[in-house]
């Protein structure tokens, strides 16, 4: 016990001596006076809490579009807009894509707005990016797709939407439900029920969506790595010519609905549905999703693209012939 005390009283300094340093703007001499110790004592403590993790510094370099390739998109794949990110370090990605996505989701939020939203890691850098400055009233967040489960709740669909609802102060509506079940009769008979039926039908009146682009690769499908499809099931989906999805709807390399076994397994707005919501906000990008994001914009599933300038080039060489 004096041991676990011993260490609470540690923790607690080395916050202390940290708040002092980066927040209050004070340097090491003055805090060294102020605790009572060294000099070089606060500089080895400050230390020691950025290895703990008690410190976290995180930059955030200026986002830039490059507005040349963003036109050459919207062009060849008749979009309502894209923006194509610089991005100098692949480590850097998601959290670029999620600060660029969040500013330009605040862009299209307005009073009484419905948003659409589906899970994935896309989305969740995007939410944790978002920056509030001014409250925009009556917003209603809505889920699109059933939940991932329990595993993952940091990008499931019940997360991300709560999330959303905290930081918007908007009302949440939820999907009560797995977004895959075993088999089709089991999907009908959730469709049906008054709660799911609710949700969808105001997902179909969604004015935004806010969505990524899966991959089937299975070092980036989340269906694979959340546990619920297995690997041969993936390979079954895979020899239907499936090379990604929007909002767990499977389609091929030209934007074709594919995998229908499969798609009638599953608990969310329908293909038809989704792409009569007027903005259709993809978030995606790495060389994982260079097939999926062409597939995506052939298939007009999304409309408005955020990716990076890299995944952007590749896009535009793959479909330079038609």
């Amino acid at each position: 016990m004096k041991d676990k005390l011993h260490q609470a009283d540690r923790t607690s300094l080395l916050a202390d001596i940290a708040e002092m340093y980066f927040l209050d703007g004070k340097n090491q001499n003055e805090i060294a006076r102020k605790v009572g110790m060294t000099r070089s004592n606060v500089s080895r403590l400050l230390k020691e809490a950025r290895q703990m993790g008690i410190v976290q510094i995180q930059i955030n370099h200026p986002i830039q579009e490059i507005n040349s390739l963003a036109r050459e998109m919207v062009e060849r794949f008749d979009m309502t807009d894209a923006h194509i990110i610089q991005v100098d370090h692949s480590s850097q990605l998601m959290s670029t894509l999620g600060r660029a996505a969040g500013r330009i989701l605040m862009e299209h939020l307005a009073p009484g707005v419905v948003l659409g939203t589906a899970w994935g890691t896309a989305i969740s850098a995007t939410v944790d990016h978002l920056v509030i400055t001014n409250r925009v009233p009556d917003i209603k967040v809505v889920q699109l797709l059933g939940a991932l489960g329990s595993r993952i709740q940091g990008y499931d669909g019940h997360g991300i939407v709560r999330r959303l609802e905290e930081l918007l102060d908007a009302e949440g509506i939820y999907m009560n439900a797995p977004f895959f079940v075993d088999d089709a009769n089991t999907a009908e008979l959730l469709l049906e029920t008054s709660s799911i039926k609710e949700t969808l039908n105001l997902a179909k009146q969604a004015d935004i969506a806010l969505l990524g682009v899966g991959s089937l690769d299975l070092s980036q499908c989340s269906f694979y790595l959340a546990g619920y499809v297995p690997k041969n099931e993936i390979l079954e989906i895979q020899k239907t010519g499936a090379i990604g999805d929007v909002c767990g709807r499977f389609f091929n390399i030209h934007g074709e609905v594919t995998a229908n076994e499969y798609q009638n397994q599953l608990i969310g707005i329908a293909i038809d549905d989704l792409t009569k919501i007027p903005i259709r906000i993809g978030v995606a990008g790495g060389n994982a999703k260079i097939d999926p994001i062409i597939g995506a914009l052939r298939g007009k599933l999304v409309n408005i693209l955020i990716t990076d300038s890299v995944t952007a080039l590749e896009v535009l060489k793959r479909t330079k012939n038609p």
